[in-house]
């Protein structure tokens, strides 16, 4: 692979203009992308990201502008034409062959073949060396990848690009499905590629993440450039936030009131599954909120998801106002008062092909349907009422849910639980993943207001500072265990990653 010179533009866009019927999702963007820089780009969902991306990964054609890639105005007409021409695109929905190795996906599309059968021996050497770029060199070339983790999975996206000798790297929300070590392994490959002179555009709505890895930064709102080439490091949070948004926000998080007291609403005790969590205690009041840090693989989900009834456990009971649910029953726990928001909207939550109202009344379907037949004007009205509780937007509850950002999407999920009045406590797993800065202050007044009603919370989330902003008490996790719990005020955030980490308070205070 021949690597692009380490200084001077490669990819140039200049009044990029993309409409689709009613919509205009990218009004006159521009952009300038650096070998050998992590561009950043930011901007609100609904801003034109995903719409340019598609643009320079040749998913469309833009209808006026121009893309200058290597000093030549060019025009993809397909997704191949821009990975011949180098520029390769790995979504936040990696798009692997789970049947197949880790060597077959990298070299997918172009195996190296004798008499036109594929030759084994050379795809795994062209694998092997790729891996060893990526500083993965332990990973079994033919190991089958729906065996991998996420991370592993996003090295073999990387693979792939770079057996393409890719020049252009766009990164989509690659830390999202990520816990903290594995960021960090992330940020170590992208540095690496950026000093072999590969560009990577990488998008993000997580500002500490910008701080750390980019390099220059553009904004999008509203299918416009707000924004270009601000230093990553040196721009100020305010300002970032500002042009996404078109206002400033001073205060994510809403004030905290008086945390409750009074007797538990859910009580856990000593609730075990074996390989995933042992011996977890906890309790939530109405009213309150308590928040699980831990790193993926922690047994934070797994908890939630148990507690739920969709896992059965091994030992321990659950309790809700007082009277024992039966282990792994999911109409049970709704009975008694449960509503979950999972971690995977898209694929644990949300039927994307039906209406918005659809999926809001999807728990309590049976109330709008007579001897089979289903009345869509009174789940129409239900849903509408929930839409103007959490301000939906749009408020019109008929378009399919796929249509929505994601956190309006996540409303939905949430909102599914609010139609009737019968959910006491609800488990949010990951609530604000994929959702950016304006969508998520708006998801936690949601949340805070929910508390304020009386409805107890119990919440996971990968952002400490989420957890410790929202949660009125704080538990972490750590290799399947509770080894910490606080009131949220009285821990910090350096304190609860030395906690996911290594344990060292808890081995402190047993010493």
């Amino acid at each position: 692979m021949t690597p692009p010179e380490p200084a001077g533009v490669v990819l140039r866009l200049d009044g990029i203009v993309k409409t689709f019927p009613g919509v205009r999702a990218l009004d006159g963007v521009g952009l300038e992308v650096a070998a050998g820089e992590v561009h950043c780009l930011l901007g609100q969902n609904g801003a034109g990201k995903s719409t340019l991306i598609k643009v320079l990964s040749g998913v469309y054609r833009p209808d006026e502008g121009t893309v200058e890639w290597l000093g030549q105005e060019v025009s993809f007409s397909n997704p191949q034409a821009a990975m011949r021409a180098g520029i390769a695109t790995i979504y936040q929905e990696l798009d692997l062959v789970d049947d197949l190795s880790i060597a077959e996906n990298i070299v997918l599309g172009h195996e190296p073949r004798r008499l036109g059968f594929v030759r084994r021996a050379a795809t795994a050497r062209a694998a092997r060396t790729i891996l060893g770029r990526l500083g993965h060199p332990e990973l079994p070339a033919w190991r089958p990848v729906r065996a991998l983790p996420a991370a592993g999975k996003q090295v073999v996206s990387m693979g792939r690009a770079l057996s393409r000798e890719a020049r252009l790297i766009i990164m989509d929300e690659p830390s999202a499905v990520l816990a903290h070590d594995e960021v960090a392994n992330l940020f170590r490959i992208i540095r690496e590629l950026t000093a072999q002179g590969i560009a990577v555009i990488y998008i993000s709505h997580r500002l500490e993440e910008i701080r750390e890895i980019g390099d220059r930064v553009t904004v999008l709102k509203d299918g416009r450039t707000t924004a270009a080439n601000l230093p990553a490091r040196t721009t100020p949070t305010r300002e970032l936030v500002s042009r996404m948004t078109g206002r400033t926000i001073e205060y994510v998080f809403p004030d905290r009131v008086e945390s409750p007291t009074g007797e538990p609403l859910l009580r856990v005790d000593g609730l075990s599954r074996d390989g995933e969590f042992t011996d977890v205690s906890l309790t939530v009041a109405a009213g309150e909120i308590v928040g699980i840090a831990g790193l993926v693989g922690s047994g934070r989900s797994e908890l939630l998801e148990t507690i739920f009834g969709a896992r059965r456990p091994d030992r321990g009971e659950v309790t809700m106002a007082g009277r024992r649910l039966p282990a792994g029953s999911v109409p049970a726990a709704v009975r008694a008062g449960l509503g979950m928001a999972p971690e995977e909207r898209k694929t644990q939550a949300l039927l994307l092909h039906e209406p918005i109202y659809r999926n809001i009344t999807l728990a309590t379907f049976a109330r709008y349907a007579t001897v089979g037949i289903t009345r869509p004007g009174s789940e129409r009205e239900a849903a509408e009422r929930v839409a103007m509780l959490l301000d939906l937007r749009p408020r019109d509850v008929r378009p399919t849910v796929r249509t929505l950002s994601g956190g309006n999407q996540q409303k939905v999920v949430v909102g599914r639980w609010l139609v009737g009045e019968r959910t006491r406590l609800l488990l949010l797993d990951e609530p604000t993943r994929g959702v950016d800065v304006g969508a998520r202050a708006e998801l936690y007044q949601v949340i805070r207001g929910l508390a304020a009603r009386g409805v107890g919370i119990l919440l996971v989330s990968s952002e400490v500072p989420e957890v410790l902003g929202l949660a009125d008490r704080v538990l972490v996790m750590r290799e399947g265990r509770v080894i910490h719990e606080a009131p949220a005020g009285s821990i910090d955030e350096h304190a609860v990653l030395d906690l996911i980490m290594a344990g060292s308070l808890m081995e402190e205070a047993a010493s």
